[in-house]
C-alpha cells in the first residue's frame, strides 16, 4: 500500500511566514544581522573606544547615594526647640545664680552698721547696715534711693510743721495743742516711718521679699491717706495744712505765709508717695512676688524665729505641767 502523499492535517497552502513582504523588507535592509556582528571590527572598536568612561571619573563618582544638603521640616524644628530649650536653661541657671547671689547678701552678717551716720565718739552707735551699690540690684536702686529721699524729706517737712505750730503759738496761745502735736508728731513718725515703710521696701528690694512688700504697701497706704490728712491742715490736729494757715491771715500774714509752706510741703510729700507707691507696684509685679510667697516666707520666718520657738516650747511646757498637776 502505498504512503500517503499528503498530511491531511495540514493547510492546503503551504505558506512560510519569512516570505512576508514586510519581513523581507527588514531582513533585506542595511541593517547587519546577529549572526555577521563581529565585534572586533575596526568600526565597533572605535565607536567604544569614543564611548569609553575615565577611571578617574568613574572612581570620583561612586555609586553610593548621597545625603540631602538641605534638611528636613522635622530636623529645622527639631533644632529649634533644642535651641529653645538650651536657651531656657542657660536663663534658668542665670536667674538661680542672682538669687543666690541676693541670698549671700541678705544673709551677710559680717557688715558693721554705717546708718544713721553718727560720730564714732558718741555713745549711741549706728543700728543698721545700708548701701545701695552692695544690696541692691542695679534695676531697683533709682526706685530704693527715691524712698530715701522721700523719708528725709518727709523728716524736713515734720520739722517746719514743728516751727510753724510754734511760730503761730507765738502769736495765738490757743494754738498750744497743735505745737505739742507737732512735737508728738515729730518724735512718733520720723522713726515709725523710717521702720514702717522704707525698710520693708529696702528689704523687699535687696531680698526679692514677697512678704516685705506686702508690709510696705500696707503701712504706705495709710502713709498716703495721713500725708493728705496733714495738707488739709485740719484744726487742732498739729498740722500745719491749708485750713489752718488761711485760718492764721488775719491773725498774722507772716506766720499764714510759713503755715502755707509747710502745706505746701505736705502736699508735695503726698504726691510723691502716690507717685513711688505706683513705681514700686510696677516693679513688684516684675519681680515676680505673690501673696503666696508672702505667707510662705512668713510662715517659715515664724517657724524659724529662736524667740518664737522658745515662747512656743515654754508654753507646751506650762500647759503640760498645769495638765499633771491638775491630774
Amino acid at each position: 500500500m502505498a504512503a500517503p502523499d499528503k498530511n491531511p492535517f495540514v493547510d492546503p497552502v503551504d505558506i512560510n511566514p519569512f516570505q512576508d513582504p514586510s519581513v523581507t523588507q527588514v531582513t533585506g535592509s542595511g541593517v547587519e544581522r546577529l549572526d555577521e556582528y563581529n565585534p572586533f571590527t575596526e568600526s565597533t572598536l572605535s565607536i567604544q573606544n569614543s564611548t569609553t568612561i575615565p577611571i578617574s571619573a568613574a572612581q570620583s563618582q561612586p555609586a553610593v547615594l548621597q545625603a540631602s544638603v538641605s534638611p528636613s521640616p522635622q530636623a529645622s524644628a527639631h533644632a529649634d526647640l533644642l535651641r529653645q530649650q538650651e536657651e531656657l536653661e542657660r536663663k534658668a541657671a542665670e536667674l538661680d545664680r542672682k538669687e543666690q547671689e541676693l541670698q549671700n547678701r541678705g544673709a551677710t552678717t559680717d557688715k558693721e552698721n554705717n546708718w544713721p551716720p553718727l560720730p564714732r565718739c558718741f555713745p549711741i552707735k549706728p543700728c543698721f547696715y545700708q548701701d545701695f551699690a552692695v544690696e541692691i540690684p542695679p534695676e531697683f536702686q533709682r526706685v530704693c534711693k527715691m524712698m530715701y529721699y522721700l523719708w528725709m524729706f518727709h523728716c524736713v517737712t515734720l520739722i517746719l510743721n514743728m516751727l510753724a505750730c510754734l511760730a503761730a503759738f507765738t502769736v495765738n496761745s490757743a494754738k498750744g495743742v497743735d505745737f505739742g502735736l507737732s512735737i508728738l508728731w515729730f518724735i512718733l513718725f520720723t522713726p515709725c516711718s523710717f521702720l514702717c515703710w522704707y525698710r520693708p521696701v529696702y528689704k523687699a528690694f535687696r531680698s526679692d521679699s514677697s512678704f516685705s512688700f506686702f508690709f510696705f504697701f500696707f503701712v504706705f497706704f495709710f502713709q498716703v491717706v495721713v500725708y493728705i490728712i496733714q495738707s488739709v491742715g485740719i484744726p487742732s490736729w498739729g498740722n500745719s495744712g491749708w485750713i489752718t494757715s488761711i485760718s492764721m491771715i488775719r491773725s498774722n500774714l507772716g506766720v499764714a505765709v510759713v503755715m502755707m509752706v509747710v502745706a505746701g510741703f505736705f502736699t508735695m510729700c503726698a504726691v510723691l508717695a502716690i507717685i513711688l507707691l505706683k513705681m514700686v507696684h510696677s516693679m513688684y509685679r516684675r519681680t515676680g512676688a505673690s501673696f503666696q510667697k508672702a505667707q510662705q516666707e512668713f510662715s517659715e520666718g515664724v517657724l524659724t524665729n529662736r524667740t518664737f520657738q522658745t515662747a512656743a516650747a515654754t508654753a507646751a511646757t506650762s500647759a503640760a505641767q498645769g495638765a499633771f498637776q491638775r491630774n
